[in-house]
């Protein structure tokens, strides 16, 4: 999230990481809640961008201000290179907004005409019968899946390369542990393509908690997805972890 000021004050930490640890890293875009890099006229009130809900209704009303939403595209994608040196291998929405109408055209445009075959593009969506097998997040996974209706075909005739299928789906509670609802996301991904599995693993602390509702769920994935458990439940649905360029030329 290049908004927000603990991109340039840790990039440098994130960068030594990754230069041990190879990973992708990728701008998620932020239309949603923060504060804006530009003046977002007739995007942002009070110098804060709106809620999920203002921003779909707009979305859907066609009202959305969409040169406000490409020059904020623009400017994080800027402040990411500044700091990084480099594109970032993706691009994603802070809850999901890169997909809604009007913004999934903004950004395929600003992706095709500013890189060329990269970044990837993530997709929000797979088969509704896989995620009702699941059963554990199915509404959200419907919900989400319709808006992301024919991103895949739009990105592919624009040269985008994205993931073939989204798992991850809950609803952040405790009521189902988390172990469970990975191993459910992993489930049949061996014959799935390049799946990806939605998770926000990190740390709580104060700067978190002023920015961002989802807490304590985030202590509970990591403590899982660092653990020997996750690697042995990997082993056993016969998948791998990998950076999306190496699942494209496997």
């Amino acid at each position: 999230m290049t908004g927000l000021p603990g991109w340039r004050r840790d990039s440098g930490e994130l960068s030594r990481l990754v230069r041990q640890h190879s990973a992708d890293v990728g701008l998620h875009l932020t239309l949603t809640g923060q504060r804006p890099l530009t003046s977002a006229q007739g995007l942002a009130a009070n110098e804060r961008l709106p809620s999920i809900a203002t921003l779909t209704r707009a979305a859907l009303t066609r009202s959305l201000p969409l040169e406000a939403v490409r020059a904020e595209l623009r400017a994080q994608l800027d402040a990411f290179e500044d700091v990084w040196g480099a594109p970032p291998d993706y691009l994603d929405g802070h809850q999901h907004c890169h997909i809604l109408p009007g913004i999934r055209r903004v950004v395929m445009e600003e992706l095709a005409n500013r890189y060329d075959g990269s970044p990837w593009l993530r997709s929000c969506s797979e088969t509704l019968h896989r995620a009702a097998r699941r059963r554990i997040g199915f509404p959200k996974a419907v919900m989400v899946g319709a808006f992301n209706t024919g991103l895949r075909a739009q990105a592919a005739q624009r040269g985008i390369a994205t993931n073939d299928s989204f798992r991850g789906f809950y609803d952040f509670s405790d009521r189902v542990p988390y172990a469970q609802v990975f191993r459910g996301s992993i489930a049949d991904a061996a014959d799935s393509g390049r799946v990806l599995v939605h998770c926000h693993p990190g740390r709580v602390d104060a700067e978190l908690v002023a920015l961002d509702p989802l807490t304590t769920p985030r202590e509970r994935e990591l403590a899982y997805l660092a653990s020997s458990e996750c690697g042995d439940d990997l082993a056993r649905a016969g998948v791998r972890a990998a950076r999306f360029v190496e699942l494209t030329e496997a």
